[in-house]
């Protein structure tokens, strides 16, 4: 029998690696004792173990399964058949989603810090509703900021008339595509630059119950309080917070600093962005950082010469450095294919043949139209998210990793898509990404950097064969 070792980087502190084993055993394993039996915990060169055993007695396999609380967490497999791949890879999917669901259950009761050497101190805040709104406008391909004018075409026609509207529509969006860089920029917290390059984070995790009870007794408010007053007699006095530093604070409100539930990380964001734009061979972006611990990135700009990337805290936290990259190379494949012009081209040909061409279907069913217009310009839209996934393979030359980073991005999104009993709502959706199943899949069967001559008609011929399968047609 051969082993399969994996290993799962998290951003946990030592005081929590040993709980996720507790975690995954009380909510994954111990409600399906049939399904694992053999289940042992112990310590092994003074790491805990969690062992267990999967089996299948209709088709007659078993696998061995091995989990070691360490960072990163260390993943032993050993099938008793070297014909059951497949199950292996579910069985270590599933593995990390347990991971990362203790992952998100310890975010929520972690105090965050950030900061950038030289710029001015900003706290974390929850993300606005104009933050989010902003990343969905402007981030990667523009599309929503098109079909937002959906609604504003009645109003105009009422004002201008026909021909008077469709050029005004066209020109309002066509100057927001040439101003989407510097109007991202607007929601940003801290510009990056080469002389300072370097975002900080410091991380306390503190203890999951005690900080329930804290938000039941105090509420949400209170926690913002506590790291301001944190911020104040640390950063804003030229500090790094330690556990000396806050703990008076701490103590305040009932929590005790312990070191083992702190992590630290310097992330140097200008190298990482100059790296991945010079794989691109083209000129270097302007960077922004949002304090925001959703885990996202954006690309926007007229033209590779006018780039901006915004990248969140969140992301920084979550992804490895190497993961970081992957993931920027995916937006920089926005970049480099100028993604929103060519979007925008599209938008504005549908936008003229709805009063031209297609008029008498617009007037016949304006619902029905609109759903499947909708539903056209979302579906092209994923030819360019999985374009800029192969880009992001072909020129940062790891697929494999930027699997992992959506896969620990995306992984709530994954499970459901994995246990759906059909996969077809997930590609009609209106989302302009593919579902994360087939992303995913998809860049794991890249095992070494692809040559592709034409990336976008690649990618949409794997679109089209990933929505057939997806019917259950081969």
């Amino acid at each position: 029998m051969s082993t399969e070792f994996n290993t799962i980087e998290t951003e946990l502190s030592k005081a929590h690696l040993e709980e996720a084993l507790d975690f995954i055993k009380e909510y994954y394993i111990l409600p399906q004792p049939e399904k694992f039996p053999q289940l042992r915990m112990y310590f092994q060169d003074n790491h805990k173990v969690l062992s267990y055993q999967t089996r299948d007695d209709k088709d007659d396999w078993l696998v061995d399964v091995e989990i070691i609380a360490r960072q990163p967490f260390q993943v032993k497999l050993t099938p008793s058949r070297p014909d059951i791949q497949k199950v292996v890879e579910r069985l270590s999917e599933e593995v990390f989603i347990a991971i990362q669901y203790f992952e998100d259950l310890i975010r929520q009761s972690t105090l965050y810090f950030a900061w950038v050497e030289g710029k001015e101190i900003i706290p974390e805040k929850p993300p606005t509703q104009r933050k989010k709104t902003s990343f969905k406008i402007f981030g990667s391909n523009m599309l929503v900021i098109y079909l937002l004018f959906f609604g504003v075409n009645i109003v105009l026609f009422l004002l201008l008339g026909m021909y008077a509207a469709v050029i005004a529509i066209l020109g309002v969006q066509l100057v927001i595509v040439l101003l989407s860089d510097r109007i991202l920029d607007k929601t940003a917290d801290w510009t990056i630059t080469p002389e300072n390059p370097r975002v900080h984070i410091l991380e306390y995790q503190l203890p999951v119950e005690d900080f329930k009870d804290f938000l039941k007794k105090f509420g949400k408010e209170e926690v913002l309080k506590m790291k301001n007053e944190i911020y104040q007699k640390s950063l804003a006095q030229g500090q790094e917070p330690t556990c000396e530093l806050g703990e008076d604070v701490f103590q305040k409100y009932g929590f005790h600093c312990q070191a083992d539930e702190k992590v630290s990380k310097v992330v140097d964001v200008y190298q990482i962005v100059k790296t991945a734009a010079d794989k691109f061979e083209i000129p270097m972006p302007r960077i922004a950082v949002s304090n925001t611990m959703i885990a996202n990135a954006a690309a926007t700009g007229p033209s590779p010469n006018r780039g901006l990337v915004l990248i969140t805290t969140g992301l920084l936290v979550q992804l490895e450095e190497d993961e970081i990259l992957a993931v920027l190379g995916h937006e920089m494949g926005h970049l480099a294919g100028r993604d929103p012009l060519i979007l925008f081209s599209i938008i504005s040909l549908e936008f003229i043949l709805r009063f031209t061409v297609l008029l008498p279907l617009v007037i016949l069913s304006p619902l029905v139209y609109l759903i499947v217009a909708l539903g056209f310009i979302f579906f092209v839209a994923k030819f360019f998210e999985t374009r800029a996934d192969l880009l992001s393979a072909m020129k940062i030359g790891k697929p494999m990793v930027l699997a992992r980073a959506l896969r620990k991005i995306g992984y709530q999104r994954l499970q459901a898509e994995r246990i759906s009993p059909t996969r077809a709502p997930s590609w009609i959706n209106f989302d302009p990404h593919p579902p994360i199943y087939f992303r995913i899949d998809r860049l794991e069967r890249m095992k070494t950097p692809m040559d592709v001559k034409n990336p976008l008609l690649k990618s949409a011929r794997d679109v089209f064969i990933g929505f057939k399968r997806s019917l259950g047609i081969k």
